[in-house]
């Protein structure tokens, strides 16, 4: 089996930027397999173009654009495309990176694909930083990163927790489907007495139900940026916002900058 040494991936590299401890890298993904490899270093992958599977001994998962995957230090997998254009950005870590700062690691799951919203913002931002490159830069990286492995610290230690059953349908609902989302719609198909879900939901999410889904909305709306096709009017409408406006009001609030800037800058 291949090991894939130190910021090394299958593809054309295009841009790279290293800091210590830690190497952020973007790649055209040009063959249509890899193939079964591990890495030396624990990673994130986010699919800017194209639509990937990854593939390890137990799973095989759809990773269109817009999706996050974390794959632990040597665990094997593969990945394939499934178009004819398919890019990537990648967050590898040196695992003395993770021990300086105290973060365990030992918690996190091989290949798992992450759907939490706010997980995703932060990634955005660091592309972003990324792409900027400016003298600022290297301290909000750095600083983007932390919050970024803490966020999936925290994640791993409450899903160690027995949650009830209706969380994880909840989330899939809600990854599925955002266009028909009412509390009486969801009470229905889970299960749950409206007030039960209306009160419990701050507990297992961490926000309201209105707040998680404009953390979704901005997700969902985050890959179709990096489609230079779309005018922010037509990435408002499919992402789901009523208007123009309030896609840029709700955009900014989380990613900090306007989804104008935020497209030109990584066009």
């Amino acid at each position: 089996m291949e090991i894939s040494s130190n910021g090394t991936y299958y593809g054309e590299r295009k841009n790279e930027l290293r800091q210590n401890g830690f190497i952020l890298s973007e790649y055209d993904y040009l063959e249509p397999s890899t193939p079964w490899h591990f890495h030396e270093n624990p990673y994130f992958m986010y699919v800017l173009k194209g639509n990937m599977f990854d593939i390890n001994k137990k799973n095989k998962v759809g990773c269109p654009a817009g999706s996050l995957v974390f794959h632990n230090w040597q665990e094997p997998h593969l990945n394939t495309k499934a178009s004819s254009a398919a890019r990537g950005f990648h967050i590898e870590f040196d695992r003395n990176w993770f021990a300086q700062r105290r973060l365990d690691i030992g918690l996190w799951e091989g290949s798992q694909l992450i759907q939490t919203p706010r997980l995703h913002h932060i990634l955005a931002q660091l592309y972003y930083e990324f792409r900027n490159n400016d003298t600022a830069s290297a301290l909000s990286i750095e600083l983007l990163l932390l919050q970024l492995c803490e966020g999936l610290d925290r994640r791993y230690k409450v899903n160690t927790r027995t949650n009830p059953r209706w969380i994880s349908d909840l989330k899939s609902l809600l990854n599925e489907d955002l266009d028909n989302v009412s509390l009486d719609n969801l009470s229905s198909t889970l299960g749950i007495h409206p007030v039960h879900l209306s009160r419990s939901f701050p507990k297992y999410f961490s926000s309201t139900l209105g707040d998680y889904i404009r953390q979704l909305k901005v997700k969902k709306a985050l890959s179709l940026l990096l489609i230079e096709e779309y005018s922010l009017t037509e990435v408002a409408f499919l992402a789901g916002f009523a208007d123009q406006s309030h896609f840029i009001r709700c955009f900014k609030r989380y990613m900090g900058v306007t989804p104008l800037k935020f497209k030109t800058k990584n066009a």
